[in-house]
């Protein structure tokens, strides 16, 4: 007789702790939104159901059946296949909530505090172009000619891409500076010690994005 995979319902205990006794219908209602919230959010991520399964430690033939809405997945699998595809386990449950937009007017977004208490740091421009507190970090910058923060490196957690949508940056990572010029794009880790400057004569203008959140 074949024997049930490590850690998955054999359907005798284990089920929702908010659902024991609740008529079917409410029982397969719940399995339904699960099952639509697991494979889009699989699909989303770019991942097979054999790909799932394994990151999970579940078995395939049990998540396709709980993608078709069906089985009698435990509490303990759900958490699992909610680990695994990095969401919530109330998200999980509950669905994934309704696609929001957040639109900000062009120099209408807040500005950002400067990184340090250094007067020259206060010349530059942060404009956040994100909802604050989202998972996603875009930050329009204005540098000014002249301005440099060389002597006053940065190094903190995270990755960061930056291109430069007009006028020329220099960056420095490390022990490399590299000068960059309109459209010119670079992404860097933030754990290297880093800096920017303007070496040219006109305000530079550059999109950023940040992971994980720097303010």
């Amino acid at each position: 007789m074949p024997r049930k995979p490590a850690g998955e319902s054999d359907g005798s205990a284990g089920e929702f702790a908010d659902s024991r006794g609740a008529p079917a219908g409410d029982r397969d209602g719940e399995l339904a939104t699960i099952g639509t919230t697991v494979r889009s959010t699989r699909r989303l991520m770019g991942m097979t159901v054999e790909a799932l399964a394994s990151r999970a430690g579940v078995s395939t033939g049990a998540l396709s059946q709980l993608e078709r809405g069906q089985g009698n997945p435990s509490l303990q699998t759900l958490q699992r296949l909610a680990t695994a595809l990095s969401i919530p386990l109330v998200q999980l449950l509950q669905g994934a909530a309704e696609p929001e937009h957040h639109v900000v007017r062009a120099g209408h977004g807040p500005r950002l505090p400067a990184p340090s208490d250094d007067t020259r740091d206060s010349q530059v421009l942060r404009e956040l172009l994100t909802p604050s507190g989202g998972r996603l970090q875009v930050i329009r910058s204005e540098v000014p000619p002249g301005f440099s923060n060389e002597g006053r490196s940065y190094r903190h957690l995270g990755q960061e891409c930056v291109v430069v949508l007009s006028g020329r940056l220099r960056v420095s990572i490390g022990q490399e500076i590299v000068d960059l010029s309109q459209g010119d794009t670079i992404t860097y880790d933030c754990t290297a010690a880093h800096w920017w400057a303007n070496p040219g004569t006109e305000t530079t203008v550059v999109l950023g994005a940040v992971t994980p959140l720097a303010f």
